[in-house]
């Protein structure tokens, strides 16, 4: 008997002692030095061999992970993504990387929720398109997207998502075009690129994470309920003659859970007067921090989208940006100025709990 009470009692101590390193590791900020951001990122997001606390289950799919290419000269396994996707099974538990080719993909591809632990890889030099014209009027905005990931620990690195709709010119219903749709828990891009006007990148709900990445729209293009992190990654705002610019629209339903956190990225484009966001649903949340705003941002800096009673609901704020539209004067008077304390939860890997699950962008033997 003895001897049970003292294995549960070591059971117990390591369990606590795996939390303890989780929440260490989850609760260190970004640093506010863009040039200490790689010795941050290597600290605090190791390769498995070195990491511990990570999910059980990606602990088991990282263990031996398979390789199937996708080429346009049918050189690989396939010659389209889909078919690539259709070859993973139902309730896949291991690692699948699909090689992706450079070339142009025209594909509407969907990866299916039954299907986790799937990687897009593109050569850093020759990085593949993903390319469809999809648009609301045809599917509904959200299932207009030119990839949907709708399944858990998806990554994709050097991927270029595009959807090649033509501009929403006001006329036309249902104009809008989504490039990436993400739906799944815990995904990571690394080095992509979503491309489109309106409705470019839906980060519809889950923990993901945008590192080194670029996104660029017009009108609301990036929304949805998704609790992500953005890092070191350039938001191009593309100028709307007919429509307010908007780069965020967060679709937060209550004063709990889910937000936008953008950390040293940099805003860029050809806008006059575009929002970082507006109040598309009465309780955004979306920060920005250490980023370079440009010259594209309006005075005001926000919208409450018409709806004056979600100034109050509303948690829009910022923190040591800097650039032409970082000028907090004429900011709308319920923006926040986050201090050190209030803007630290933002500036943490525990805003998506990023120790259960992050890893360093892959790196495949081909």
């Amino acid at each position: 008997m003895m001897a049970g009470k003292l294995k549960k009692a070591v059971l117990v101590l390591i369990v606590a002692l795996f939390a303890a390193y989780v929440d260490a590791n989850d609760d260190v900020p970004i640093p506010a030095q863009k040039g200490q951001l790689s010795s941050w990122f290597s600290a605090n997001v190791q390769p498995l061999s070195a990491n511990k606390g990570l999910d059980p289950a990606l602990v088991e799919a990282e263990a031996n992970p398979k390789v199937i290419k996708v080429t346009k000269d049918g050189s690989g396994d396939f010659k389209t993504i889909t078919e690539a996707v259709n070859s993973v099974p139902s309730g896949n538990s291991k690692r699948v990387i699909i090689y992706i080719g450079g070339g142009e993909y025209h594909e509407k591809v969907t990866i299916d929720r039954s299907k986790p632990f799937i990687t897009f890889y593109g050569a850093p030099n020759n990085m593949p398109t993903i390319s469809y014209a999809g648009t609301a009027a045809q599917y509904g905005t959200v299932d207009s997207a030119t990839l949907i990931v709708g399944s858990d620990y998806f990554v994709g690195a050097n991927i270029i998502i595009k959807n090649s709709a033509p501009r929403p010119d006001g006329v036309r219903k249902g104009a809008q075009a989504v490039a990436l749709r993400v739906s799944g828990n815990k995904a990571t891009f690394y080095k992509c690129k979503m491309l489109g006007f309106q409705d470019t990148l839906c980060d519809d709900r889950g923990y993901h994470f945008f590192k080194d990445c670029y996104i660029e729209g017009s009108v609301d293009f990036i929304f949805g309920s998704g609790t992500s992190l953005y890092l070191n990654t350039e938001l191009h705002v593309i100028g709307d003659p007919l429509m307010e610019s908007v780069i965020t629209a967060q679709a937060r339903q209550s004063v709990d859970g889910t937000g936008y956190s953008f950390v040293h990225c940099t805003v860029t484009g050809n806008a006059k007067d575009a929002v970082l966001g507006r109040a598309w649903m009465p309780y955004p949340r979306v920060i920005f921090a250490y980023t370079n705003l440009g010259g594209v941002i309006s005075p005001q800096g926000w919208s409450d989208n018409a709806h004056p009673e979600r100034d109050h609901t509303a948690f829009f704020g910022e923190y040591q940006n800097t650039g032409a539209s970082a000028d907090e004067a004429g900011r709308v008077d319920y923006v926040k100025n986050l201090n050190d304390g209030q803007v630290k939860p933002f500036l943490t890997l525990k805003f998506i709990e990023g120790s259960k699950w992050l890893l360093p962008p892959p790196n495949p033997k081909l």
